[in-house]
């Protein structure tokens, strides 16, 4: 897809291969600082982003500002979504001890976990240079300042809670405090796609706060698929059922103990699985998978997460006229489905 090709390139240039004085100037100004220093400080960054992604958010911000408009001048906030969201994993793989992250190992057993943790922080400033370089008006960076600071202190807060969980191994959160989890860690930056795009294409304040709010439940859906699929088919790049090693409190497991499941054991194999990792505990994961399985529990998990993209889906699809871009909009719904396709 052509849009996601110019949005590649354009993180290129804001995440270079090896730094250039254009970069160095608008990064740092004229500060003496050797380029070797500085490709190093980037190095963790580049190798996540070079492993792929979906990429989905920015392409999110990039169609919903092209309902408004034909250009691509908001290619120049696409960063806002991208960088930050690299950067959490970064960080979140060194909070839950991850081995692995988009195939490979994860970052910081490469580059070490100091490095890789000053430049997971890194990438939360770095959109900053994005917003000053862009040729929008200073109301619209004024907004998107305030849209992506909101968005970053909401998804600590998310972040805050998901670690608390899964380090009280006898606390299950409610269904409806996953929910508000979710629409934090995983919603926030989804939010800022929809109300940025909206905002900077020339909508108005109130349809970007409504467009904002359903690409919010677009990524709890998102997350939610997420969770299942990880106790399903595996994610992409990580081994199958690693969320019972990191001890996650996601929604199958939230929906196995109000459905009646071994919670007592289930809880012992957590804390089996977070000692011994994947491989060792590889058959407890698994019992653990089927216990949870057994009760219903992700055939549920599924079926809330499809009903509030569904829901999403419809909000956005019934506020604008139809058109190609509209239609995007959908198959990038359609494409969160992908792994359910053929019975999966």
């Amino acid at each position: 897809m052509m849009r996601l090709t110019k949005i590649e390139e354009y993180l290129q240039t804001i995440l270079p291969e090896k730094v250039n004085n254009c970069w160095k100037e608008s990064v740092i100004g004229d500060a003496a600082v050797k380029d070797a220093f500085l490709n190093q400080i980037n190095a963790p960054a580049k190798d996540l982003l070079s492993r792929g992604g979906k990429r989905w958010r920015p392409l999110l911000m990039m169609l919903f500002y092209q309902l408004y408009r034909p250009d691509d001048d908001i290619l120049a906030f696409t960063p806002l979504v991208e960088l930050p969201h690299n950067g959490t994993l970064i960080i979140d793989d060194i909070e839950d001890s991850s081995d692995f992250r988009r195939g490979k190992p994860a970052v910081h057993l490469i580059y070490g976990t100091d490095l890789s943790v000053n430049t997971g922080n890194f990438l939360y400033f770095l959109p900053h240079v994005c917003i000053d370089s862009s040729n929008f008006s200073d109301d619209i960076k004024l907004a998107a300042y305030r849209y992506y600071n909101e968005s970053m202190t909401r998804l600590h807060i998310g972040q805050g809670l998901d670690i608390l969980w899964h380090r009280d191994k006898e606390y299950i959160p409610s269904s409806d405090e996953y929910m508000t989890m979710c629409s934090f860690k995983t919603g926030a930056l989804s939010q800022l796609s929809g109300r940025l795009g909206v905002r900077a294409g020339g909508g108005s304040e109130e349809a970007a706060s409504s467009m904002g709010k359903a690409c919010r439940q677009m990524g709890v859906g998102f997350q939610i698929l997420d969770d299942v699929i990880n106790l399903t088919v595996g994610n992409p790049g990580k081994k199958r059922g690693d969320d019972i090693v990191e001890g996650k409190k996601s929604l199958p497991v939230i929906l196995c103990s109000q459905l009646g499941g071994n919670m007592t054991r289930l809880k012992e194999i957590f804390a089996y699985a977070g000692e011994q990792g994947v491989e060792k505990a590889g058959s407890e994961v698994e019992e653990a998978i089927a216990m949870i399985g057994s009760t219903g529990a992700i055939e549920k998990a599924k079926e809330m997460a499809l009903e509030i993209l569904s829901s999403s889906r419809k909000a956005i699809m019934s506020s604008y006229p139809a058109s190609p871009v509209l239609d995007d909009i959908s198959n990038l719904f359609d494409s969160f489905l992908k792994p359910f396709k053929g019975g999966k």
